[in-house]
């Protein structure tokens, strides 16, 4: 089994990143930089000349519900880009609504960009969660109130959109990762719980790929 594991930093996937590397290279890495563009710019240069049975996206984000505790690791079953558009006086139109795109139109379904991937078929044990991917984070009450309430979205990041689609496009299995490490509320870093977040996704990732069949990695 090819396995490749993308983040966005090395600080988010570290114990991995040592963990992977005294078990001979279990799996290839990427790290890709922050944001859409470079997931995007390295992912798919990355992809022209190899090839994976599976692609996972591992990061930290943050959740727009107390439903999901802090630390927790969810899979992200789908995405969406929350800041890609227009402002029209009080208003906010995406490119759907625009007219620039069919809501429909490939690799898009409902304005969404869905995992196929049923995470039973990897044993990936975790809670489910819809995705929200924007350029600048949320850090204020008017634009988490608008994003809660236009998108419906559970979690948030600045990458995995651009991840879903990169993935859709070149039709690769893939799945996208999160642990939560703060609610998206008005900035306070002093609420968030990073150090637990990045620590919980590690240890589920070095999990996940020791209960893969040594003849499957």
């Amino acid at each position: 089994m090819q396995l490749l594991i993308v983040s966005a930093t090395e600080a988010e996937i570290g114990k991995f990143l040592i963990w992977n590397e005294s078990q001979n290279l279990k799996c290839d890495i990427l790290i890709t930089g922050v944001g859409m563009t470079a997931t995007s710019y390295m992912l798919g240069r990355h992809l022209q000349n190899r090839k994976y049975d599976l692609i996972i996206q591992a990061g930290v984000g943050g959740s727009y519900g107390t439903d999901i505790e802090l630390g927790e690791v969810v899979f992200v079953t789908s995405d969406q880009f929350g800041d890609v558009g227009a402002e029209d006086h009080e208003r906010y139109l995406d490119i759907f609504e625009m007219g620039l795109l069919s809501e429909n139109q490939f690799p898009y379904s409902a304005k969404r960009l869905n995992n196929p991937l049923n995470p039973d078929r990897y044993k990936i044990a975790l809670p489910q969660a819809s995705g929200l991917t924007v350029n600048t984070v949320s850090g204020n009450e008017r634009t988490i109130q608008l994003r809660k309430e236009k998108y419906g979205c559970q979690v948030e990041s600045m990458e995995g959109a651009a991840f879903h689609y990169v993935c859709l496009q070149e039709k690769v299995v893939f799945s996208q990762v999160r642990a939560i490490s703060n609610y998206v509320t008005p900035r306070d870093k002093g609420q968030w719980k990073m150090k637990e977040a990045i620590a919980n996704l590690n240890q589920w990732l070095i999990d996940f790929v020791e209960s893969l069949p040594s003849d499957k990695i």
